[in-house]
């Protein structure tokens, strides 16, 4: 009766966005007493039914973010779209009498934890650093080897966010915006069912049509091989070839054409004009017309999407891994407030403490760090599970290193090392700006082990997908306790919860990688572009083998991609009044990588959101990111179904047979 009286009281109450002040201690107490108090001790928060419900929704939308990684080159945080499909689920069981009780606020975000940890902190690294090493060296990793690869990446992440969350979240109380968001999502679907159980029924019928438009695409000819005329691709294909004539085959070799694909319109309303903008004029400069020149003067021999981007991922990866690192090297502020935190954190106190409370601090600190202890680190992660966590991955890492890449212990231990600074560094980032450098994080260990282990391609890849795995692990273990600080969650629970949705989502998601990419053929294709890894390979590639080594024209592209990304990421800081309209940097590299007809669609998205946002704001903020999401998830997860269909028999022979 008391849990049930806890479920429903105070839903309505506002978040504490705007925080707490006071000395560090002072700031603890008060989220302790006024948030924590009555709901994550008395309400039901870590249970068995939170758990698996969010391992079975994390698993499923791990399948939907690598497969839009494999096509773009990036996947999208699942919290939201769990929030809202748990809710759903759980509340249809409970219409059809199969659940008894309604689950908590709490058991939600438990749930969302369990479930971005399984659909967004474990997939990052197989469609970048493995998939480039599939490119590079030709030949798939065995699938023992990648599930250990990474699932000890992913425990070293989160583990490494239990020190930095009492500094970032407690007490500076960095903003994480996308935890604000899964919090207030949740706050809205408890506190007004009507509205939640809207928005979930948009983003199931969403989805759903985007699950037939895909089949109706690509799976006729799974039932028949008469009926691909029928499709929608080859419909589509015929009216454009007569409309374009014997000219076709050039542009459709270049991209240059219409090609509908539900996903991408859906991601393009996400990811905001800025963004899709930058990559639809970009596309057009790079397929339309730098593309064309360079066949025309015989530069680029080959025909196709596969041999042309050979030679433009140069300049996309430069673009892309300049803006990145000035980035990094433009938060220079950021990174030194991680740094001189540093000691704080792992010497087991909260935070620093600002010069005017020092007075304070002292007097009372025998008396404050008693009570502290009975009471706020009863319910912190330990420093111990970081320590347990950091030595086992270290010791799982450096002797797969060793073992599988010829990676000396050294190296595996300066890895380890530059990903929990880095790592530091990435999730301040987030906190600010709700943005995951993982991309830069990666190339400073690559640059720094081109340096040290100059030569070694595959050494370069993996140190560098131990700091970038990492990186995205901490980060969105992060957000997810951001959102449970603001409804007063228990923060070790709610770590437990994040833990084991890692076992779950490993298993799928590399299961599902072999299966989908069971040789290098597949990758660079129309199928999965897999742009992260071009980029990925064409670093490692000019650190590994020297750019001596590249064509001059490609040593041109990269100074010209190098050059534009230094001059967009200057561009905001020389034009801050003006920030929302110049291009974006990394997305004016990405399109030099993908398709056109890619950033043609998240331009249309993009602008149909912009123009229902405009004209009904009220609904759009209810729909848009639902109905978005619904369409990511349905598509995605037909179009997995369907390479899984045609492709069964080799996939088992793989997967079983060795």
């Amino acid at each position: 009766m008391g849990l049930a009286v806890a479920a429903t009281a105070g839903q309505d109450r506002p978040l504490p966005v705007a925080g707490f002040k006071g000395t560090p201690e002072e700031i603890e107490r008060q989220w302790y007493e006024q948030v924590f108090r009555g709901r994550g001790d008395s309400m039901a928060q870590l249970t068995w039914r939170a758990v698996l419900v969010g391992a079975c929704l994390g698993s499923v939308l791990s399948l939907t973010n690598l497969y839009i990684g494999l096509k773009a080159g990036w996947g999208f945080g699942v919290a939201i779209t769990a929030c809202i499909l748990s809710y759903a689920i759980w509340t249809g069981l409970l219409k059809a009498g199969l659940a008894r009780t309604p689950m908590t606020i709490l058991e939600n975000n438990c749930m969302q934890s369990t479930a971005s940890s399984a659909g967004y902190s474990t997939g990052g690294t197989l469609i970048s650093a493995f998939a480039a090493y599939i490119i590079i060296n030709q030949q798939s990793m065995s699938v023992p080897l990648m599930l250990a690869w990474v699932f000890f990446i992913a425990v070293l992440g989160v583990t490494m966010a239990i020190p930095m969350k009492r500094q970032m979240i407690n007490i500076e109380q960095l903003r994480f915006p996308s935890g604000i968001a899964a919090a207030e999502t949740l706050r809205a679907l408890h506190a007004r069912s009507s509205q939640g159980l809207r928005a979930a029924k948009a983003l199931g019928l969403a989805g759903l049509i985007a699950a037939i438009d895909k089949f109706w695409a690509e799976g006729l000819s799974t039932i028949s091989a008469s009926l691909e005329r029928l499709s929608s691709g080859a419909l589509l294909t015929g009216l454009q070839k007569w409309l374009l004539g014997s000219h076709y085959d050039a542009w459709a070799g270049r991209t240059v054409i219409f090609s509908w694909d539900f996903i991408f319109l859906a991601a393009g309303a996400i990811t905001g004009m800025r963004v899709c903008a930058t990559m639809f004029v970009s596309g057009a400069l790079c397929w339309a017309v730098v593309v064309p020149l360079l066949q025309a003067n015989g530069v680029i021999e080959g025909a196709g999407f596969a041999a042309i981007v050979q030679w433009t991922l140069w300049f996309g990866a430069s673009c892309m891994v300049a803006a990145g690192l000035l980035s990094f090297a433009l938060s220079w502020r950021t990174a030194l407030s991680a740094f001189r935190d540093l000691g704080q954190m792992l010497s087991f106190r909260s935070a620093h403490v600002p010069e005017k409370w020092a007075p304070v601090f002292r007097k009372g600190h025998a008396q404050m760090q008693e009570s502290r202890a009975s009471e706020v680190h009863r319910i912190e992660a330990p420093m111990s599970w970081f320590a347990l966590g950091q030595i086992v991955s270290l010791v799982a890492l450096a002797w797969l290193g060793h073992a599988s890449f010829g990676m000396p212990v050294w190296e595996s231990v300066i890895a380890v090392v530059l990903s929990f600074l880095l790592a530091l560094v990435a999730c301040r980032v987030t906190g600010e700006t709700d943005t995951t450098p993982v991309g830069a994080m990666g190339k400073v260990t690559q640059l720094t082990f081109g340096a040290l282990s100059p030569g070694n391609v595959n050494v370069n890849l993996m140190s560098a997908n131990i700091t970038a795995g990492a990186a995205t692990s901490a980060a969105d273990l992060l957000t997810d306790l951001k959102s449970g600080y603001l409804l007063g969650a228990n923060p070790r629970q709610q770590f437990l919860a994040q833990f084991s949705g890692i076992f779950v989502g490993t298993v799928v998601t590399v299961l599902a990688f072999a299966a989908l990419v069971p040789n290098a053929q597949v990758l660079g294709t129309d199928q999965f572009p897999a742009p992260a890894a071009q980029t990925w390979s064409a670093v490692a590639i000019a650190l590994g083998r020297g750019l001596s080594s590249l064509e001059p024209v490609k040593l041109w592209l990269i100074v010209a991609g190098g050059v534009v990304g230094v001059v967009l990421t200057l561009a905001p800081v020389l034009l801050p009044k003006h920030q929302a309209y110049l291009p974006s940097a990394a997305a004016f590299g990405l399109s030099w990588v993908f398709h056109w007809y890619y950033g043609l669609l998240f331009f249309l998205g993009a602008l149909v959101a912009l123009l229902f946002e405009r004209r009904k704001p009220k609904l759009a903020e209810e729909f848009t990111f639902p109905v978005a999401s619904g369409v990511v998830a349905g598509g995605s997860l037909m179009g997995v179904a369907l390479v899984l269909w045609a492709n069964g028999g080799s996939i088992l022979g793989k997967l079983f047979g060795g």
